[in-house]
């Protein structure tokens, strides 16, 4: 049986988007995500040299400072993933990564009352849709921003896309993400240090160490 969809939309422009992005975001991820994924891995799709495309590039830019273990950012502004290497970039992450849980984000084109609007949702993203581009399916949930309108001229529209929109849905998006894997990261830390416990061991920088 299909696993049925799930897309939660939040209002970049709203007072209080990073909270509600937040919620959502967490609400996806909890459901999606398991134990039998070793590794996180945040895609993030689109170019630098399209003010409404480099949404993607934004976000992984801000996430790399990110020094958590098994969080593995993927797209940034230095390097970005966009249409011509994404394949190549999804086979080396098959390689490197063992049962990654993947997070894709892109940008994307939408209707005109959609546009500012961030969407969280279940499933897989499927990047370069809004300007009729043939890419792979990638992702165990992802995140999209409506960064303007859609419907003639695409990739016009995403060079005359204003700067100021999508910083601010990458500022969030960022934030957001950030805050939700710092909390994975603690919880699965706390974990560890349980099990650890139960077989009379504790963790040290040196190794494991046998308890009283």
């Amino acid at each position: 049986m299909e696993r049925i969809r799930e897309e939660i939309s939040i209002d970049a422009n709203h007072s209080h988007a990073l909270t509600h992005f937040s919620r959502a975001f967490e609400k996806i991820f909890r459901q999606q995500y398991s134990d039998k994924y070793s590794e996180v891995v945040i895609l993030c799709i689109g170019t630098d040299r399209s003010t409404g495309d480099c949404l993607g590039p934004l976000v992984g830019h801000k996430l790399k400072l990110i020094q958590y273990n098994k969080i593995i950012i993927y797209g940034t502004l230095d390097h970005p993933v966009h249409a011509k290497n994404l394949s190549h970039v999804l086979l080396e992450i098959e390689e490197k990564h063992k049962k990654p849980f993947i997070i894709a984000v892109d940008a994307c084109l939408g209707r005109a009352e959609r546009v500012g609007r961030i969407a969280v949702g279940t499933g897989p993203l499927r990047p370069g849709a809004g300007v009729n581009k043939i890419l792979p399916e990638v992702g165990h949930m992802y995140i999209i921003g409506v960064v303007n309108i859609n419907g003639f001229m695409e990739y016009l529209i995403l060079q005359n896309t204003r700067l100021n929109l999508v910083m601010r849905m990458a500022d969030t998006i960022s934030s957001g993400i950030h805050f939700n894997i710092w909390k994975y990261v603690r919880n699965t830390n706390q974990q560890e240090v349980t099990v650890e416990k139960q077989y009379g061991c504790i963790s040290t920088k040196g190794g494991m160490e046998a308890g009283s």
